[in-house]
């Protein structure tokens, strides 16, 4: 503990002189009973006399704490806060402007994105990154919500779906804020064998986290599960989350009527290899509770905080404590 004003610590030489002063009252109170006492003029019970230093221990106590709080004391406290690196990965193919959603699946996700983007403190940083035949970062992590909420906005179909690309993409948007190298070149010929999935209580609170919007599975090469690696080994959780149906539902692109499916087991395997959560939204109101569901978790960060208050607080209720049981018992403050 360390104190602003240290120099007001001087004030606790007053405590010994009031414990003098208190020793030698008390010496008084029993002169005066042994004098008057034989004469029958005064009598305390046993209770009495066992309970009458409790008011004014109590009142040394409370002035003690108020001397310590006028020096401002300061703790090293772990306070709560939200923080990190949140990537919202949006699949902008063709078939997001299917009209099982209102208006459709695109639209209906960024308005959701857009309410969860405002809930959030300035400690989290939000990026952007849209993918469909490639993937390309639409916003740098920040927390400048107009500039974030304008880039959502300006997002709009266009054609196939690539999902690793939108996780490598997301990946090294979030390595050009931190430090970490970008991921270059990648291809299924490069790609590892594919990891066990990771039990998510044994990865440390990251601090950055992809949340991956699709409508569908994914048409394009390389294959996103081996994408997902990379995030498994930087420690950044996916989170996937089905815009859509598993039955599957018929959309128009450009005049053509096609077909798309999400492809639930692969979005599953993405979020179980990463220690993420799959979500799978049939509508609004879900994707809203998606959202709920993957705010960024509390960090508790070490920070060296005045407690004058509590000190002062809890002063004021011992000194009223002792005032009152000196009232209730002798009808009289110490």
């Amino acid at each position: 503990m360390t104190f602003i004003w240290s120099s007001m610590l001087w004030s606790l030489i007053l405590i010994p002189l009031l414990i003098w002063l208190y020793l030698r009252m008390q010496k008084r109170r029993s002169q005066l009973a042994l004098r008057y006492g034989s004469l029958g003029l005064v009598t305390q019970s046993s209770t009495v006399n066992s309970r009458r230093h409790i008011p004014a221990i109590l009142f040394l106590l409370g002035m003690i704490i108020l001397f310590i709080a006028l020096a401002r004391p300061q703790m090293v406290l772990g306070l709560p806060n939200r923080e990190g690196i949140v990537i919202l990965a949006f699949d902008v193919s063709g078939s997001m402007a299917a009209q099982d959603f209102e208006p459709n699946r695109l639209e209906a996700a960024k308005q959701v994105a857009i309410d969860f983007v405002s809930r959030q403190p300035p400690t989290v940083r939000v990026g952007v990154v849209a993918f469909s035949e490639g993937g390309f970062s639409v916003q740098i992590p920040s927390n400048d919500q107009a500039a974030i909420i304008e880039s959502i906005q300006r997002l709009t179909p266009q054609r196939g779906t690539s999902l690793a690309n939108g996780i490598i993409v997301s990946l090294n948007t979030i390595a050009n804020v931190t430090g970490q190298a970008p991921i270059m070149g990648f291809d299924d010929a490069q790609a590892p064998a594919p990891l066990v999935p990771v039990d998510p209580e044994l990865i440390e609170e990251e601090a950055a986290v992809i949340v991956l919007l699709t409508d569908g599975e994914n048409n394009m090469n390389p294959d996103p599960v081996e994408a997902a690696r990379f995030a498994y080994e930087r420690g950044v959780r996916i989170h996937t989350i089905a815009v859509g149906s598993v039955e599957g539902t018929t959309v128009t692109v450009n005049g053509v009527t096609v077909f798309t499916q999400v492809n639930e087991a692969g979005l599953k395997q993405i979020s179980e290899l990463t220690g993420g959560l799959y979500f799978n939204a049939q509508n609004e109101e879900e994707l809203a509770e998606v959202y709920e569901s993957i705010e960024p978790n509390f960090v508790f960060d070490p920070e060296e905080t005045e407690v004058t208050a509590v000190f002062a607080g809890l002063s004021i209720l011992i000194l009223l404590t002792g005032g009152l049981l000196s009232l209730l018992w002798f009808s009289r403050v110490p």
